[in-house]
Protein backbone atom coordinates (compact mmCIF):
# COMPACT_ATOMS: atom_id res chain seq x y z
CA UNK A 1 0.00 0.00 0.00
CA UNK A 2 2.82 2.42 0.88
CA UNK A 3 4.46 1.73 -2.48
CA UNK A 4 1.26 2.71 -4.27
CA UNK A 5 1.02 5.93 -2.24
CA UNK A 6 4.65 6.81 -3.04
CA UNK A 7 4.03 6.13 -6.73
CA UNK A 8 0.99 8.41 -6.75
CA UNK A 9 2.85 11.15 -4.86
CA UNK A 10 5.72 11.01 -7.35
CA UNK A 11 3.26 11.24 -10.26
CA UNK A 12 1.52 14.25 -8.67
CA UNK A 13 4.95 15.82 -8.10
CA UNK A 14 5.75 15.43 -11.80
CA UNK A 15 2.51 17.15 -12.78
CA UNK A 16 3.20 20.03 -10.37
CA UNK A 17 6.76 20.48 -11.62
CA UNK A 18 5.58 20.38 -15.24
CA UNK A 19 3.19 23.20 -14.43
CA UNK A 20 5.96 25.49 -13.16
CA UNK A 21 9.09 24.62 -15.18
CA UNK A 22 9.21 25.64 -18.84
CA UNK A 23 10.61 22.83 -20.95
CA UNK A 24 9.39 20.14 -18.54
CA UNK A 25 6.27 18.55 -20.05
CA UNK A 26 3.91 15.81 -18.89
CA UNK A 27 0.91 15.00 -21.09
CA UNK A 28 -1.69 14.05 -18.49
CA UNK A 29 -1.81 12.04 -15.31
CA UNK A 30 -1.44 8.64 -16.99
CA UNK A 31 1.80 9.82 -18.57
CA UNK A 32 2.88 11.07 -15.13
CA UNK A 33 2.19 7.64 -13.63
CA UNK A 34 4.24 5.93 -16.34
CA UNK A 35 7.01 8.53 -16.01
CA UNK A 36 7.11 8.03 -12.23
CA UNK A 37 7.59 4.29 -12.78
CA UNK A 38 10.32 4.83 -15.36
CA UNK A 39 12.11 7.43 -13.21
CA UNK A 40 12.02 5.04 -10.27
CA UNK A 41 13.42 2.22 -12.36
CA UNK A 42 16.15 4.36 -13.94
CA UNK A 43 17.13 5.79 -10.54
CA UNK A 44 17.29 2.37 -8.92
CA UNK A 45 19.49 0.90 -11.66
CA UNK A 46 21.58 3.40 -13.61
CA UNK A 47 21.22 6.13 -10.98
CA UNK A 48 22.64 3.88 -8.28
CA UNK A 49 25.58 2.97 -10.50
CA UNK A 50 26.26 6.61 -11.40
CA UNK A 51 26.04 7.68 -7.76
CA UNK A 52 28.56 5.01 -6.77
CA UNK A 53 30.96 5.94 -9.58
CA UNK A 54 30.78 9.67 -8.88
CA UNK A 55 30.88 9.43 -5.09
CA UNK A 56 34.27 11.19 -4.77
CA UNK A 57 33.03 14.08 -6.93
CA UNK A 58 29.86 14.26 -4.85
CA UNK A 59 31.95 14.52 -1.67
CA UNK A 60 34.15 17.27 -3.15
CA UNK A 61 31.10 19.30 -4.25
CA UNK A 62 29.34 18.79 -0.89
CA UNK A 63 26.56 16.79 -2.55
CA UNK A 64 25.66 19.30 -5.24
CA UNK A 65 26.77 16.91 -7.98
CA UNK A 66 23.72 14.78 -7.11
CA UNK A 67 21.62 17.47 -8.81
CA UNK A 68 23.56 16.81 -12.02
CA UNK A 69 22.98 13.07 -11.68
CA UNK A 70 19.26 13.59 -11.03
CA UNK A 71 19.04 15.86 -14.09
CA UNK A 72 20.72 13.17 -16.20
CA UNK A 73 18.28 10.56 -14.85
CA UNK A 74 15.32 12.82 -15.73
CA UNK A 75 16.61 13.31 -19.28
CA UNK A 76 17.14 9.55 -19.68
CA UNK A 77 13.67 8.73 -18.35
CA UNK A 78 12.10 11.37 -20.60
CA UNK A 79 13.84 9.93 -23.65
CA UNK A 80 12.11 6.56 -23.23
CA UNK A 81 8.74 7.62 -21.78
CA UNK A 82 5.90 8.64 -24.09
CA UNK A 83 4.09 11.75 -22.91
CA UNK A 84 7.00 12.96 -20.76
CA UNK A 85 9.62 15.35 -22.09
CA UNK A 86 12.46 17.40 -20.67
CA UNK A 87 13.37 19.72 -23.52
CA UNK A 88 16.68 21.19 -22.35
CA UNK A 89 19.31 20.91 -19.62
CA UNK A 90 18.08 23.99 -17.79
CA UNK A 91 14.66 22.40 -17.44
CA UNK A 92 16.33 19.18 -16.28
CA UNK A 93 18.34 20.93 -13.55
CA UNK A 94 15.47 23.10 -12.32
CA UNK A 95 13.10 20.14 -12.61
CA UNK A 96 15.42 17.89 -10.60
CA UNK A 97 15.62 20.42 -7.79
CA UNK A 98 11.93 21.26 -7.78
CA UNK A 99 10.90 17.62 -8.12
CA UNK A 100 12.92 16.74 -5.02
CA UNK A 101 11.42 19.58 -3.01
CA UNK A 102 7.81 18.98 -4.10
CA UNK A 103 8.09 15.22 -3.61
CA UNK A 104 9.62 15.68 -0.16
CA UNK A 105 6.89 18.13 0.83
CA UNK A 106 4.06 15.87 -0.34
CA UNK A 107 5.57 12.87 1.46
CA UNK A 108 5.92 14.99 4.59
CA UNK A 109 2.34 16.26 4.22
CA UNK A 110 0.85 12.77 4.32
CA UNK A 111 3.33 11.61 6.98
CA UNK A 112 4.95 9.02 4.72
CA UNK A 113 7.95 8.29 6.93
CA UNK A 114 10.23 5.43 5.91
CA UNK A 115 11.98 5.39 9.29
CA UNK A 116 8.76 4.33 11.03
CA UNK A 117 8.45 1.49 8.53
CA UNK A 118 11.85 0.07 9.46
CA UNK A 119 11.14 0.09 13.20
CA UNK A 120 7.88 -1.83 12.97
Amino acid sequence: MKLLVRWLINAVSLVIVAHFVPGFRVDGFVAALIAALVIGFVNSTLGLLLKLLTFPLTIVTFGFFLIVINAIMLKMAASITPGFAVLNWTAAFIGAILLSVVSWFLHWLIKDDRRMERRG
